[in-house]
């Protein structure tokens, strides 16, 4: 709604909003650097009148040059303890809230022990000013170190039928801790709902016309793929975007996807997709038949190749 992706009308994004707490949506995800700043205040003035009914994250750990505005804005990492706790801060007054419910690091900085930066995040625990803690993106020896430190809650990551990298260890490792899973892009950055056939069909400051798999050529190649997806979803009577969400959620009881939705159409037919119950052997199909080394182009190029890193 305010970051990447191109952004909306603040009055329809509040509209959206407030439809999902109607749906019984009961967690919203945001971080300081989506606008920067701005979706955090939106979150939080849309959510006021709802605070008691839903959970709110968000996340933080990069440095942020707030003269620019998007992916742009992003200038490297940073979680040194004192840079956790100014911006715990700050998410807190632009919220409008007295404690977060879940603070994430949004990316491990590795110029600083993991230990620093959560004992800094476990302090604002006992402070009161934070709930619960998560990770984004982090392996599976940085979630057990920082675990071992304070219980992490959830650990954030992208994930979906084309990018499956916490496969293994890292979803063994949630598994094993008691540790919710998140991802995010759960769709594909969109690309899995169908919609998107070639990159004149993103805006002008979409990020998603910089990463290699939205390239001409690419797209070309992905778009046959998605067309397996609507096909299956079809005779299933659904959309390729439900069919895609409900894999996600098959992989496990402890996932909870976090799709994003600005048109309040595409956040009701998300919140269908959680009553789409498939088979173990429709799970293996479409697993198989849309894996990720089918799809043409990395994950990230080199625009936004650091933000990958673990």
């Amino acid at each position: 709604m305010s970051h990447a992706y191109g952004g909306q009308d603040e009055n329809e994004s509040i509209r959206t909003l407030h439809r999902a707490v109607d749906l019984g949506v009961t967690f919203f995800d945001t971080a300081e650097v989506y606008g920067p700043f701005e979706n955090e205040i939106l979150v939080g003035k849309a959510l006021k009148p709802h605070r008691d009914k839903v959970v709110i994250a968000t996340k933080f750990g990069f440095k942020i040059d707030p003269s620019k505005r998007g992916v742009g804005a992003m200038a490297g990492v940073d979680g040194r303890p004192e840079h956790v706790r100014a911006v715990a801060e700050a998410s807190l007054k632009r919220l409008g809230v007295d404690v977060i419910d879940l603070f994430y690091q949004h990316r491990v900085d590795p110029q600083v022990p993991i230990e620093d930066t959560v004992g800094a995040m476990a302090d604002l625990v006992k402070e009161g000013k934070v709930r619960a803690l998560g990770l984004s993106e982090a392996g599976a020896d940085i979630i057990r170190r920082a675990h071992a430190v304070h219980p992490i809650s959830a650990l954030q990551s992208e994930y979906s039928l084309w990018t499956r990298d916490p496969e293994g260890e890292v979803l063994d490792t949630c598994r094993e801790l008691g540790i919710g899973f998140v991802p995010f892009s759960p769709l594909g950055r969109g690309f899995l709902t169908g919609k998107f056939q070639k990159p004149d069909d993103f805006d002008a400051g979409d990020f998603r016309r910089a990463l290699p798999r939205f390239s001409p050529e690419n797209m070309t190649a992905n778009v046959a793929l998605v067309k397996l997806l609507e096909q299956m979803a079809a005779d299933k009577g659904v959309t390729a975007a439900q069919l895609a969400l409900a894999w996600v959620m098959g992989q496990g009881n402890f996932i909870v996807p976090i799709p994003g939705a600005r048109k309040i159409v595409h956040l009701e037919q998300n919140v269908a997709a959680a009553d789409i119950a498939l088979a173990p052997e429709e799970i293996a199909t479409l697993g198989n038949m849309l894996a990720p080394e089918k799809f043409a182009g990395s994950r990230y190029g080199t625009v936004g190749a650091w933000v990958s890193k673990k």
